[in-house]
């Protein structure tokens, strides 16, 4: 058996969290991903109504009282305290706020029993959580689906680690049993992922959704602010979103400042993402899709994931030593 911080001290049976997907990565997926040994957690969109978080909690919670966590961003927050407020009196065992300060919630969170994880992009970013009382430091690299920085998963892996003494997870890029024994050898405590999920039917995306997803290469991503753009979104521009290529993609990324006035292009995808348009609306993955070769139920992915990981260290370091 696989022994990490995750393992020995938080009671995972492996050492893999879901990564928290807004609008696609919900209770169902959460309860699946924790019921299999990982911890599940509830991706929160900047616009859930308060209503979202009990009901996807306790569906995450599921009969067996499961263990889950909710990702939020900053940003938001900032916008609506009242979604930080909803997910503590939901009651999750773990709570991860990225993409802008930590500084004003982190005693909120401790007060309430909560472990608090933080996504970082750089070494500074990482040894500012760590100063700032984090228990958990997630080094997203750039191959990571949806928002996330420049700077790929490997350098910011090693500069994170040697640069804390919090244990750190690695995310970004990671989708085989391959990813999650490299990430263990390096010295992460666990992984972080998500884009290996896409295509598992506890994700609530679509049919149409998850055979994109199937069909694609490692090299049908693309980092890009269009769709946060087009959207009207308050994302910091300093975190782009990963996403499939397509034809919305092809159009505007060169020329993203206009479409920000651009009316027409913007209902546009608006229409799209109604209609389940993915020629012209987004699906956010990561470099990681090619290695999504069909669909799997997400407690599958886990178990492959971490047996695999754990047999493949055994094999590895009797050969090498």
């Amino acid at each position: 058996m696989l022994r990490t911080h995750l393992t020995t001290t938080w009671n995972l049976r492996y050492p893999i969290i879901g990564a928290p997907m807004a609008y696609v990565g919900r209770g169902r997926l959460a309860q699946a991903v924790s019921r299999a040994g990982g911890l599940g957690m509830i991706g929160i969109g900047s616009n859930e109504p308060v209503e979202f978080f009990e009901r996807e909690a306790a569906i995450a919670r599921g009969a067996e009282q499961l263990r889950f966590g909710f990702g939020l961003m900053a940003w938001a927050i900032e916008k609506r305290p009242e979604m930080l407020q909803a997910a503590i009196q939901s009651r999750p065992f773990l709570i991860s706020i990225s993409f802008g300060s930590l500084e004003p919630y982190i005693e909120l969170v401790h007060q309430h029993g909560i472990y608090l994880a933080t996504q970082v992009h750089s070494r500074a970013e990482a040894v500012q959580a760590a100063q700032m009382g984090v228990d958990l430091i997630v080094a997203q690299g750039t191959e990571a689906g949806g928002h996330t920085g420049d700077v790929g998963t490997l350098p910011l892996l090693q500069a994170v680690l040697d640069a804390v003494q919090v244990p750190v997870v690695a995310a970004g890029g990671i989708a085989t049993a391959r990813g999650v024994a490299a990430a263990l050898a390096a010295g992460a405590t666990g992984v972080w992922v998500g884009t290996c999920l896409l295509a598992s039917p506890e994700c609530e995306n679509t049919e149409q959704a998850r055979a994109r997803i199937i069909q694609s290469q490692e090299t049908d991503t693309i980092l890009t602010r269009v769709f946060d753009v087009a959207q009207g979104l308050s994302w910091p521009p300093q975190y782009a979103g990963r996403a499939l290529r397509n034809h919305y993609t092809d159009q505007w990324h060169a020329n993203v400042e206009a479409l920000a006035t651009d009316v027409q292009a913007r209902q546009q995808l608006a229409e799209a993402i109604k209609e389940k348009d993915y020629e012209q609306a987004h699906i956010y993955a990561g470099e990681g899709v090619g290695l999504v070769r069909q669909q799997q139920a997400a407690a599958t992915v886990i178990q492959q994931l971490g047996d695999g990981a754990e047999q493949l260290l055994h094999e590895r370091y009797r050969t090498l030593f």
